[in-house]
């Protein structure tokens, strides 16, 4: 059996996989991991595979159907994002249409989160897949392969004589050592110069070596909608052992990027992957997402091990709001952390979130100060953004804060994000508003020009980073 894997065309480099999906101010594109996962898993079980990215490949939809006709799938595997499900719908029943034996399934935290509201858009669509699907899809295909039972497969939603059939959950997958490398997947279908983050170097891969969070932020949507609040691990032997692949095998690599929602939750497995990195001699920079009660001695082991960056959500500095969110966090551990990073010689890359419960007109300028005051090497600042099964979706809707269900809406003209709660006393459009005045507040202080002017002076890897970043964000800047 044939299987077509795509990530379809949107607007330009439509970020899909990014945990809010957007085209990003800083030209950031994740790599589809999750079907790349998937694609790994089929083609261990001897399906013929067509993995397609056509964000990344900036192809258009005539481009895929092109490709897909000279495939000919007999199942086609469509991902999709809440600010994109219109357009992806549309998408897949242009394929279904061109090829209309194939069966079609749509994947993704939106049709996970509504699955029977997905399949309403059109009765084109056979199937949606909730939750990890690496092993939805391999039985899916088997099942159709063998003109099996569509009851049997879990963890599907069908559509059967006019009816949504919901099958049994699929369990999560306990063993992530099972899976194949994602990166051997990359080898085989994908080109790794299409891809980039602005906090890293380049070109840059992006694995993920533990799956789910064990924290309660009420607005994060895939550990509540795709993976769990459960973190389940590789273990560091099988992580150091796909680092040494990536060094191997992509020469032009100059970064891995660790995109576990927080790596470093469970801190012991975390020091002995840096260990491993260390024994091995595996040399290459990589970065990772973290939380701010990471620890110093952690830290340092990390940059011997290579990490030059971490990724953080600080999302505000006001107590009320930070507890509003669940973040579970203070501003004392916000300031001990970046003061820690510095010790560390760890560059950082904060996130701040406006727009939550309790937020105000004073909170959002105390965020900002508080944000010039950390002086990080990079800060992102975004709004709110509520994805449907997730806790702040329920919170706006439920308080009527929510303007629209249309979420063709979830994302700018320019398909960037946007917000889309009235909380009372602070409009959607103060929101938005100190989103974009932060951002250049920010970046065009001088205090943060000479930082960086002096960063690169010595350190010249990092005017490269810098340039490159540089050239799409500096034009959002001005």
């Amino acid at each position: 059996m044939k299987v077509l894997l795509l990530n379809p065309p949107f607007k330009g480099r439509f970020s899909r996989t990014s945990r809010s999906p957007a085209i990003t101010k800083g030209g950031t594109l994740y790599y589809p991991f999750w079907m790349a996962y998937a694609t790994g898993v089929l083609e261990r079980n001897g399906f013929d595979t067509c993995l397609i990215d056509a964000p990344a490949m900036g192809i258009s939809f005539a481009d895929v159907l092109e490709q897909a006709k000279k495939f000919q799938p007999q199942l086609i595997v469509v991902d999709t994002s809440t600010p994109s499900i219109y357009n992806d719908v549309d998408v897949a029943i242009g394929l279904k249409d061109s090829l209309n034996h194939a069966f079609l399934v749509l994947v993704g935290t939106h049709p996970s989160a509504l699955p029977e509201e997905t399949l309403a858009l059109s009765d084109k669509i056979d199937a949606v897949a909730k939750g990890e699907y690496d092993y939805t899809i391999r039985d899916l295909a088997f099942c159709l392969s063998k003109e099996g039972d569509l009851s049997g497969v879990d963890g599907i939603v069908f559509r059967e004589n006019g009816k949504f059939v919901r099958n049994k959950a699929r369990a999560l997958i306990e063993n992530l050592d099972e899976l194949p490398f994602v990166s051997e997947v990359y080898k085989r279908h994908l080109d790794v110069r299409d891809y980039f983050f602005a906090a890293s170097d380049y070109p840059m891969v992006m694995v993920i070596t533990g799956r789910g969070c064990p924290y309660r932020c009420f607005f994060c949507v895939y550990p509540q909608t795709f993976h769990s609040r459960r973190y389940r691990l590789r273990s560091p032997a099988n992580v150091a052992d796909e680092f040494e692949y990536i060094v191997a095998n992509f020469p032009e690599v100059r970064e891995i990027g660790i995109e576990d929602d927080t790596f470093t939750a469970n801190k012991k497995r975390a020091q002995e992957i840096c260990e491993l990195i260390i024994e091995r001699k595996i040399k290459i920079k990589w970065y990772c997402n973290v939380r701010v009660n990471l620890d110093l001695e952690t830290m340092s082991l990390m940059k011997k091990a290579g990490c030059k960056l971490v990724t953080v959500g600080f999302e505000s500095a006001d107590q009320n709001v930070l507890n509003e969110m669940h973040k579970g966090i203070t501003a004392k551990q916000i300031r001990q952390f970046v003061e820690d990073a510095e010790k560390a010689g760890l560059l950082v890359h904060g996130c701040f979130m406006a727009g939550n419960p309790g937020e105000t007109r004073e909170t959002l300028e105390k965020t900002l100060k508080f944000a010039k005051e950390l002086n990080c090497d990079t800060m992102q600042f975004y709004p709110l953004l509520v994805y449907p099964g997730t806790e702040a979706y329920e919170w706006a809707k439920k308080n009527n804060y929510l303007i629209t269900t249309d979420f063709s809406q979830w994302s700018t003209e320019d398909i960037s994000y946007n917000y889309l709660l009235n909380l009372p006393g602070l409009p959607r459009e103060e929101v938005n508003a100190f989103c974009q005045r932060a951002t250049r507040e920010y970046y065009l202080r001088p205090s943060y020009i000479f930082m960086k002017l002096k960063q690169m002076i010595r350190h010249p890897a990092e005017a490269r980073r810098t340039f490159i970043a540089a050239r799409t964000f500096f034009r959002h800047l001005v």
